[in-house]
């Protein structure tokens, strides 16, 4: 690639799509969702690749076209291919990203010593848990370093919300950033001991059906999926009148005897050692769309950030070589 790449101009483009460097974020994130929609081949996969809506990459592209005074894509039904603009386009559009992310990099790497903004995402329990108690620990011992903790059970995009560092639990890690395996996650079905001494203790799979099961929102609140001892797999039909997007407010529900809920050992941990809630079947263990691990994610720019580093490696400590759940 040459040292200094030239101005672009457009085939067909007005003047004022002569772009010398990108001057605003957003149209940085328009460059790259014109990217991706080349790499996945259409609007809907380049919207599954940058974790965001259709409309927003269309609307996007729509942009760039505007700007440029032409047409960089022809659409059909069946595929979307790049006009000769569009050609020239994409492979400045690719050099270009290049060069912020290795400026991004270099500069984060000015000096060891961690500094400047940290900003971190993470839902809503486990970041207030387990990701909160660390942050003020990391600006002490650092004290060029400040942090933000976002917390939220939506995804955020991690370039758009300028995030260094985000904690997902998903079966399905972005491609498009760095991932890192921090803790295997293990839920459990438990109750209120008051709920119990009400109803009795399910003693099978087939029992569960008669009770009370509280359900998040997210999953299918008429079916529990659990593996046995054995490693049969079960399907269950269970009754959940109520349901909740929250896992505090699930935990909540549990706690005050309304029924079997399922949720997270790194949460009812203390409660099931202090006798506020009893695991039931224990030998089974349930399944959720949200899978069985916590990933740390980060774009390629902060591999080498001193400010992500150190996070990281207090992550580690953390839930190494058991979390602190376990202990």
């Amino acid at each position: 690639m040459p040292r200094h790449t030239p101005p672009l101009i457009l085939p067909g483009a007005h003047s004022a799509a002569r772009l010398e460097a990108p001057r605003a974020a957003a149209w940085l994130a328009s460059w790259q969702a014109f990217v991706k929609v080349v790499e996945a081949g259409s609007m809907a996969g380049a919207a599954r690749l940058l974790d965001c809506s259709r409309a927003q990459v269309s609307k996007q592209v729509a942009e760039l076209e505007a700007a440029f005074g032409t047409r960089l894509l022809e659409r059909s039904t069946r595929r979307i291919a790049l006009t000769p603009a569009g050609q020239v386009f994409h492979q400045h559009a690719l050099a270009a990203l290049e060069s912020v992310a290795a400026a991004e990099l270099a500069v984060g790497n000015l000096g060891d010593e961690p500094a400047g903004l940290l900003r971190v995402s993470a839902t809503l329990t486990f970041g207030r848990l387990y990701v909160a108690p660390l942050l003020p620990r990391l600006a002490a011992e650092y004290p060029r370093l400040s942090c933000e903790l976002i917390l939220t059970d939506q995804l955020v995009d991690l370039a758009d919300e300028q995030i260094d560092l985000a904690l997902r639990m998903t079966r399905s890690p972005p491609e498009d950033a760095v991932v890192r395996p921090l803790v295997t996650l293990e839920r459990r079905i438990c109750a209120a001991p008051a709920y119990l001494r009400a109803h009795g203790t399910p003693q099978g799979v087939a029992e569960l059906a008669a009770h009370q099961t509280l359900s998040f929102l997210l999953t299918d609140g008429n079916r529990w999926r659990l593996t046995g001892p054995d490693g049969q797999a079960h399907t269950v039909p269970v009754t959940s009148r109520v349901r909740t997007n929250s896992t505090d407010g699930l935990l909540d529900l549990a706690l005050a005897g309304h029924g079997l809920a399922i949720l997270p050992t790194y949460l009812i941990a203390p409660h099931v050692a202090a006798g506020r809630l009893c695991p039931v079947l224990p030998g089974y263990r349930p399944h959720t769309p949200f899978g069985d691990h916590v990933y740390a994610c980060y774009t390629p720019s902060r591999v080498r950030v001193p400010k992500v580093r150190v996070l990281l490696d207090a992550l580690a400590a953390q839930f190494e070589p058991v979390p602190p759940w376990e202990r």
